[in-house]
């Protein structure tokens, strides 16, 4: 019972915390972020990155991986897309076997292990969002349901 206050002022005090993190404009005053990628290699958001894909569902990476299908290394750096797979609801035996299995991808991945990062960019868990950014922060955004749209849009970006 003596934690219960300090739990309740925690709780009530968190809409504050996120309001306070947010600048006039509404854009996330946290930015730029840090990750690990598939090779435990950090990747921290610079404003050089133009579009992230986020798959925040196993069905939503399905769609990036096949969107990308034999694309070769650096397809995606040369467009500025960074592709952040949110792992934070996949069980931990399945991370144990996935992690391994996303090296052989041509592609960076970045790991979103808690889910906060792409929590940030709102979006569902049933399509792969695409977040436009200028100087780091969201301008835009884009869901996609059909991989062959996002194959198309993957595409139509300069390289």
């Amino acid at each position: 019972m003596k934690w219960f206050p300090l739990l309740l002022t925690l709780c009530l005090s968190a809409p504050a915390l996120a309001a306070s993190e947010r600048n006039a404009d509404g854009s996330d005053a946290r930015a730029p972020w840090t990750l690990l990628d598939q090779h435990d290699t950090p990747y921290t958001l610079d404003d050089t990155t133009q579009v992230l894909l986020v798959a925040r569902s196993m069905a939503s990476a399905k769609m990036v991986n096949a969107a990308l299908g034999d694309e070769p290394g650096g397809y995606l750096e040369a467009r500025k897309v960074i592709y952040v797979a949110d792992v934070e609801r996949m069980p931990s035996v399945a991370k144990m076997v996935m992690v391994p299995a996303m090296r052989s991808a041509s592609y960076r991945i970045v790991l979103d292990q808690t889910g906060a990062v792409a929590g940030r960019y709102g979006g569902d868990r049933d399509t792969v969002q695409w977040v436009q950014l200028e100087g780091g922060q969201m301008v835009q955004q884009r869901r996609f349901s059909d991989v062959e749209q996002l194959r198309t849009a993957l595409a139509q970006l300069p390289h």
